[in-house]
């Protein structure tokens, strides 16, 4: 199913918990999440060279809370430079060091500003550590991509449901057709043996009453083979179970891939024994809801 997601998460500086306020993080993480409609999970993850080593954890947690989907995986990481810390008195000590020696050497230097102090003393301060924010924002942006994968599945179960009540409609409208079409071909049948049979003189040593159980016994073999009764119920049968399936909900994509094969499969079987035009038109109509329900199934995870 598509869906797009983002959370945040950061590192304090005194005490590297994570926190929401931007204006006490010493480091932020930013995650995004992004699903468009696959039949199998395929994962993308698009990491900074940092933080390149939490890949296999990343990849266990989409692993455990997603089953389908093409999904990408965007982290992004950054230090709050433009917060304002005072130095700690060692950096200052060593600064200080570094600068006499430098003047000694070279008495010609300019003094280092406090500007450049401070600029310093921000580069060589130890880097935050973001694995724990990181995997905070990894689980906050499944469980909102998860919300999101959630709402849009309650609408594709609405739109497969009209689709299952569509094709119900469809059936309904062939099974009273059903015994009307098989009684007029067999009458056409009759018919057409008999013309042919007058017009071959077949009489000529055989008895009328074998004739007429010979064309009865194909007119009967014909029947059954124009038939779709079966079909009709196999397809109420798989409409029945999508149904069931919907209704219940959890992972089921899968099982719904298999019983629109079966659909499709019914309406197939019904177009090609069809003897009849009305039934060759609701077989038509048949196959497009189907197709649309195939697309939609695709989606459903």
């Amino acid at each position: 199913m598509t869906g797009y997601a983002s959370a945040s998460a950061g590192t304090g500086p005194d005490t590297g918990e994570n926190t929401e306020s931007t204006a006490v993080r010493a480091g932020t993480v930013t995650v995004e999440l992004r699903s468009v409609n696959s039949r199998f999970l395929d994962l993308t993850l698009r990491l900074p060279d940092e933080l390149r080593a939490l890949e296999p954890g990343l990849r266990e947690q989409l692993t455990q809370a997603f089953k389908r989907g093409k999904i990408e995986l965007r982290l992004h990481g950054e230090r709050a430079d433009t917060e304002v810390r005072p130095p700690a008195a060692e950096q200052l000590a060593r600064l200080g060091m570094l600068q006499s020696a430098v003047l000694a050497a070279l008495p010609q230097s300019a003094p280092m500003s406090v500007q450049e102090a401070l600029a310093w003393c921000r580069s060589t301060a130890p880097a935050p550590v973001l694995d724990e924010a990181t995997t905070e924002a990894a689980r906050l942006c499944v469980v909102r991509l998860r919300e999101a994968r959630a709402r849009e599945g309650e609408r594709l179960v609405a739109i497969l449901m009209e689709r299952v009540e569509a094709l119900r409609a469809l059936a309904a409208q062939a099974a009273p057709l059903v015994p009307q079409v098989v009684e007029r071909q067999r009458q056409r049948f009759l018919e057409r043996w008999n013309e042919a049979l007058a017009a071959a003189g077949a009489s000529q040593g055989v008895p009328a009453e074998a004739l007429a159980e010979r064309a009865m016994s194909e007119a009967a073999a014909f029947a059954i083979r124009i038939d779709v009764a079966e079909e009709l119920g196999r397809l109420q049968s798989h409409l029945d179970e999508i149904a069931r399936l919907l209704r219940q909900g959890g992972e089921l994509g899968k099982r719904l891939d298999f019983l629109i094969q079966e659909l499709h499969r019914e309406a197939n079987t019904l177009g090609s024994k069809s003897a009849a035009l009305e039934l060759t038109r609701i077989s038509v109509e048949m196959k497009v809801a189907i197709e649309q329900m195939r697309e939609q199934v695709q989606n459903i995870e």
